[in-house]
């Protein structure tokens, strides 16, 4: 099983009252999700590996956000922050850390909940559909723009998760043979419906210019 890993590095501060180190499912590649995220106007989506793989730098250092609810998006309610991505097998993973001490209602509800019951949702930004005709939609490209925690239930794809690691835990760190420095420029952005090297019509944009637009 190939697995693809990046990560930034945080210095390790013992005992940060603020750090509270989190690891979760974000998403499945190559699969349909069980039902259509909000966005994509009533199709399921399918992420393929290729595209996940060219927006993993995208991912680091964005924000993960909740609603009070547990069952959506806010993204200016940003509690903590992705560090870690890879994608192994068909699971896209992600870690960081959660601002405990910012937010204690969150950690309070992810340390009381029964395990299993949380789940995470991806937050997009020009995601290109290979043929919006088509019942289920593929993306071929995307930016990721944030992720929420919710609960597994609402989330499109089921098979995702959210949990925090064990307080004795101070960090989660990449494996230093899969680590990665992500540079500015590491990933190209597409607007427009523009894609370099392919003949126009040949591939449907479906921008989105809100925070909100692709989100699942």
């Amino acid at each position: 099983m190939k697995l693809e890993a990046m990560a930034v590095n945080l210095p390790e501060v013992a005992g940060h009252p603020n750090r509270s180190p989190f690891r979760g499912v974000l998403t499945l590649v190559d699969e349909p999700s069980t039902k259509p995220p909000s966005g994509a106007r009533g199709h399921r989506v399918i992420l393929t590996r290729g595209a996940a793989l060219t927006a993993l730098p995208s991912l680091l250092g964005m924000a993960v956000d909740y609603v009070p609810s547990w069952d959506g998006h806010d993204s200016r309610r940003k509690c903590g922050i992705i560090t870690h991505a890879d994608v192994e097998g068909s699971r896209l993973r992600v870690a960081g850390y959660l601002f405990a001490k910012d937010f204690p209602e969150v950690e309070r509800r992810m340390r009381e909940c029964l395990p299993d019951a949380m789940g995470m949702s991806w937050e997009l930004a020009d995601a290109h559909v290979e043929d919006m005709r088509a019942e289920v939609w593929t993306l071929t490209r995307a930016t990721f723009t944030g992720a929420a925690i919710l609960l597994r239930e609402k989330a499109a794809y089921r098979n995702t998760s959210f949990e925090l690691a064990a307080r004795s835990c101070r960090s989660i760190t990449a494996r230093p043979a899969l680590r990665e420095r992500v540079h500015a420029g590491t990933t190209r952005h597409f607007r427009d419906g523009v894609v370099p090297g392919r003949e126009a019509g040949k591939e449907n944009t479906w921008n989105h210019r809100q925070a909100k637009t692709w989100s699942r």
